[in-house]
């Protein structure tokens, strides 16, 4: 059943009135959880949100509010006149795509196995399917492009904050757990373990 949004040439209304984008990349699945209201962009107040429900900090989440909107937010408007609501859109989200990166995602946004593979055959040397802090330092190292400064901070963030978010007891980034951030699904279950961690607090 189409939607009657605005945005139905871009999403389709399935159960319980759920609506999801058709024809979705990779990346932009990785970046559609933030999508609370789910209309093809992102805004700051959404983004936080998202940010607060996999279990980050009201400080943190605000200051990546601040900083993922400001940021990408005319990138993927292109032709379009500066908004100050900042809002990403989430179907150009490819044109936002940052240097010094592992190269999982194409210029598209398409997703390219061999290159996630890359990630554990070159760098997981302790264990063949997840990184070390180390590990995981080392690889930003190696993918850094000359001069891309803006990339190389931006790699480290994302990266960092995935580590510090997912790591097992023994301080591994699982691959399957960076498998599920790339196509965004560790985002769902995130929220998922930390509601349901919620309702048992309260009962």
């Amino acid at each position: 059943m189409a939607s009657s949004s605005p945005s139905s040439n871009y999403n389709q209304e399935v159960e319980g009135g759920h609506i999801i984008p058709l024809d979705q990349n990779i990346l932009q699945k990785h970046v559609a959880f933030f999508d609370r209201n789910q209309d093809g962009l992102v805004y700051p107040l959404e983004t936080f949100q998202g940010f607060r429900a996999i279990g980050f900090g009201v400080f943190f989440s605000a200051l990546s509010a601040f900083f993922i909107n400001l940021g990408l937010s005319q990138k993927t408007r292109p032709g379009k006149f500066p908004s100050l609501l900042f809002p990403i859109e989430i179907k150009n989200i490819q044109r936002a795509k940052h240097g010094s990166d592992s190269g999982t995602y194409d210029s598209e946004g398409r997703f390219v196995p061999s290159k996630f593979e890359e990630i554990f055959s070159k760098h997981a040397l302790t264990y063949p399917s997840a990184l070390t802090s180390n590990e995981l330092t080392k690889m930003l190292k190696a993918n850094r492009e000359p001069k891309d400064y803006r990339g190389w901070l931006a790699s480290y963030v994302e990266w960092k904050t995935l580590y510090v978010l997912c790591k097992d007891k023994n301080g591994l980034l699982p691959k399957e757990t960076v498998k599920a951030a790339y196509d965004g699904s560790l985002f769902e279950r995130l929220e998922k373990e930390r509601s349901s961690t919620k309702k048992k607090a309260v009962v």
